[in-house]
């Protein structure tokens, strides 16, 4: 609890002076944007208006709000009446610029109770940023109070990844997917707008009579697609893994019936979509509060997985990260610590992946582990346990230690921090996509679109490598 007291007329002297400190961060630049409407491109980071990288500069009047702040908060303080204010700029404040921001009295009149102040900003380097005048309505009235605790405020970027992701996919020729049991009203009315969309071209593999009733009572005509009369669930998963299989369809798409049925027909060796690699699945998620589209992996197939299968697990999410344009994506191996510690075996492991990418076993990413969540996504945390890594704060794929962990983590993203989050399972013939009845109309349009993407990633590394 902080105490502070303002200063009357009669309190204040000719030559009294009070200063502030403050560093402009990219929150700050961004929160006082939001407030002002300011969006001029100069205080932003990436390009300018002719395309090149640019130095992010501060609001000029993000400076001058710290003068605002010193007359009210100290020097008079509470019960100041800003009257009138005068500011010349001399250089900019760019990001990272720590300013210290003071105000000395310089006239008091009496008649009024007005005050002048003189003002000035200088940066760390001693360099004036700003100078002028403020005259203010001093307090007659003494107050004595404890400093008002603000909330504290984080830039919260509006959902806009999967947006990107489905864009990509315009002007793509549609992929061919087998449509799993498509037998309720969600599960239907998924594929169906992707198809609108121009991502896929629905195989709708089901009874057609239930699939018919249900398509009516949505008001949507499948008549112009395809399909595959099952007459049960199961029979819908072997049907749709075998349209995979013999290539008439390039992707799977879960439908009304539960996860596990449908992977029991793809995980067959023999009529199956298995391939030399670990079967695993990917959460690619649009998160609010993180400033880059966000992996998580395994959370739904693999439950406890050993060491060997985290090598695939990973090298599945690394594959599909370069074909949503990651060139190398940082890979942060999470446990509950950041440090090697022989009774957590999710530590050990991470120290293992670790070197085998250095051997080259893993290939096409940077690694780090072991991290802890917050090491992980948040460079302020790795800052203050002096953790030095490219990786640490900036995690593009989370490698999680077992599927539960994975689960919870990419839930409580979802309902805790109001991220977005697109299922697809890799590592098998063709790309599965994985949707929840939970999940919204744009996280089903990016699951299929990261689906359309990973396959035309496939046929044109399939090309490359035949040339």
């Amino acid at each position: 609890m902080i105490i502070v007291e303002n200063k009357i007329f009669d309190e204040i002297n000719i030559g009294q002076t009070q200063s502030l400190k403050r560093t402009l961060t990219n929150d700050d630049i961004v929160l006082f944007g939001t407030m002002s409407g300011d969006t001029n491109p100069t205080h932003f980071e990436g390009e300018d208006g002719s395309g090149r990288k640019h130095r992010v500069v501060g609001h000029g009047m993000w400076s001058a709000s710290l003068i605002s702040a010193l007359l009210g908060n100290y020097l008079p303080g509470a019960g100041t009446v800003y009257r009138s204010q005068q500011l010349d700029f001399h250089r900019p404040v760019e990001l990272g610029d720590e300013l210290t921001v003071s105000v000395t009295v310089t006239a008091k009149h009496p008649a009024d109770h007005s005050v002048e102040l003189a003002c000035l900003a200088v940066n760390q380097r001693a360099e004036v940023v700003l100078t002028g005048t403020a005259t203010v309505i001093a307090p007659t009235e003494k107050q004595r109070y404890e400093q008002r605790a603000l909330p504290e405020l984080k830039p919260h970027r509006s959902h806009q990844i999967f947006e990107t992701l489905i864009e990509r996919c315009k002007g793509l020729e549609p992929v061919s997917m087998a449509v799993c049991h498509p037998c309720d009203e969600i599960s239907l009315a998924g594929p169906i707008a992707a198809a609108e969309e121009g991502l896929i071209e629905p195989v709708l593999v089901g009874p057609r009579a239930k699939m018919e009733a249900i398509a009516a009572g949505l008001g949507i005509d499948i008549g112009k697609y395809r399909i595959v009369e099952s007459e049960h669930s199961a029979d819908s998963a072997t049907k749709a893994v075998a349209l995979c299989r013999n290539g008439e369809t390039a992707g799977l798409m879960k439908g009304s019936l539960h996860t596990d049925e449908m992977m029991h027909a793809v995980a067959q060796r023999e009529l199956g979509l298995r391939t030399e690699r670990r079967i695993s699945h990917v959460f690619v998620m649009d998160v609010p509060a993180y400033p880059r589209m966000l992996m998580v992996t395994d959370a739904a197939i693999n439950i406890y997985p050993t060491l060997e299968d985290k090598v695939d697990i990973l090298q599945n999410a690394i594959d599909l990260a370069h074909v949503l344009g990651v060139e190398q994506p940082k890979v942060a191996i999470l446990s509950a610590v950041e440090t090697v510690y022989p009774k957590i075996t999710s530590t050990l492991e991470a120290a293992a992946l670790c070197k085998m990418a250095d051997r080259g076993q893993i290939t096409g990413a940077l690694l780090e582990g072991p991290l802890a969540f917050d090491n992980a996504i948040s460079e302020e945390a790795a800052r203050i346990k002096k953790i030095v890594s490219p990786v640490a704060g900036k995690a593009d794929i989370l490698l999680v230690p077992d599927l539960e962990a994975g689960n919870m983590l990419a839930k409580q993203l979802s309902y805790l921090a109001d991220a977005e989050a697109a299922g697809i399972v890799l590592g098998a013939r063709v790309p599965i996509v994985l949707t929840s009845r939970a999940d919204s109309a744009r996280a089903r349009l990016a699951s299929c679109a990261v689906a359309v993407l990973h396959a035309r990633g496939r046929v044109q590394k399939t090309k490359i490598a035949a040339e």
